[in-house]
């Protein structure tokens, strides 16, 4: 038993003697892993200053570029509608006839009276040169022949009189036919057959042109304001009208395919609202966009020669609630970089102050490091404009 006991003893002593050494195996490993912990990736983009529009999103509403009420221009009961409701008309097109047999009647009579008139004009150019033939002869007093020469000329105003009575109710005989004075789209039809049409008063239906077609948008004169003040310090330059692109957003979030122009900004500002309206002219041979529909009109009205802009994910929010943006330093530390933004357009944050040319901006990896932790930077492939994400603040106007 001792000699058992001896021998425990002495295994207990030797496993005492290599714990140290066992433990101290095991501290270089991990001091190893530890330092061989591969950096992380991140997805960066290097700052470029760029010309760039400055755009605007601003509401506005289509409006049709002429609308006419189709009236009748004489008076009497609708007989006959000629036009199919909501179809495309042309100037000319008869929409509406009226019973034209008063106007015959009325046609007829003018022609008789001036038929008389005409005859009673033969009758007195004969007396005349008769009464003329007598005078030179010495066989007819003076006076005759004057009596006979007012007699002819006022047969002759007769006549005149009796040709414009005729002309009227020529007239009046066409406008028993009524039809569209200009080229557009016909709306519902506001009287049936049997009705009274009254003169100038009945309105019977509306056309409407549709293409091409407006939109009416409207600004704050204290953009406006921005605007112009940013023009006088040189931080944007104009951009020529002719050159001047204006889009179409809409509600649905699409953009309209077929570009418009500018065509004026009112030159005075609504006293209740604070704005000033603006309009542009779109194509729309589909008919696509209809009058009242609510759009977003883009308009570009300036150009930042050296705008920095950066993806919109880029951007950050800390808890003050300002923009931020991780940077990579030269030695690949990461750094925090407070921005101060603009506005968002087609995926990018517009920066105004904060960056500058060759800083290199986190887009993507935010979740693999913290601030002041050194990663490896690889260049991020930019995706489509068009692809990007938007928010609902795209028209929020640069702060300069």
């Amino acid at each position: 038993m001792s000699g058992l006991r001896a021998q425990s003893a002495c295994i207990a002593l030797m496993l005492a003697a290599l714990a140290p050494m066992l433990a101290g195996c095991d501290e270089p490993n991990t001091a190893t892993a530890a330092v061989q912990a591969p950096e992380p990736d991140v997805s960066v983009v290097t700052v470029r200053p760029q010309p760039r529009a400055v755009v605007r999103e601003l509401p506005g509403r289509i409006a049709p570029t002429r609308v006419s009420d189709v009236r009748p221009r004489v008076s009497g009961n609708v007989v006959e509608r000629l036009f199919r409701q909501g179809s495309e008309v042309k100037a000319g097109d008869p929409l509406y006839r009226i019973d034209p047999r008063p106007f015959e009647v009325e046609l007829q009579s003018t022609e008789a009276a001036l038929a008389r008139a005409k005859a009673v004009l033969e009758q007195a150019a004969l007396q005349a040169r008769r009464i003329a033939t007598l005078t030179s002869q010495r066989a007819a007093p003076e006076a005759e022949n004057e009596k006979a020469i007012a007699t002819l000329k006022g047969a002759e105003a007769d006549v005149q009189g009796r040709e414009a009575d005729v002309a009227r109710a020529k007239l009046n005989l066409d406008y028993a036919t009524i039809r569209a004075p200009i080229d557009g789209t016909i709306g519902a039809a506001l009287v049936s057959e049997g009705a009274l049409a009254v003169q100038n008063e009945t309105n019977l239906a509306t056309i409407q042109q549709l293409d091409p077609i407006y939109a009416d948008f409207t600004q704050s004169v204290t953009e406006l304001n921005q605007l112009r003040r940013a023009f006088e310090t040189g931080d944007l330059d104009r951009i020529a009208p002719d050159a001047m692109k204006v889009r179409l957003v809409l509600d649905d979030g699409s953009i309209y395919p077929l570009p418009g122009k500018l065509l004026f900004s009112d030159a005075k500002v609504d006293a209740h609202t604070g704005q000033v309206t603006l309009r542009g002219e779109f194509p729309n041979p589909k008919r696509e966009l209809l009058p009242g529909m609510y759009v977003r009109v883009r308009i570009d009205q300036g150009l930042d020669s050296d705008a920095i802009a950066v993806p919109q994910q880029a951007v950050q929010r800390n808890g003050g609630g300002g923009s931020e943006v991780f940077v990579v330093k030269d030695d690949n530390h990461v750094a925090v970089q407070s921005v101060r933004t603009g506005s968002v357009q087609d995926g990018l944050w517009f920066v105004t102050e904060g960056l500058k040319a060759g800083d290199k901006v986190v887009v993507e990896g935010f979740q693999k490091f913290a601030a002041g932790d050194k990663v490896r930077p690889q260049a991020w492939r930019e995706v489509d404009a068009a692809a990007a994400p938007t928010d609902s603040h795209q028209t929020a106007h640069a702060v300069r």
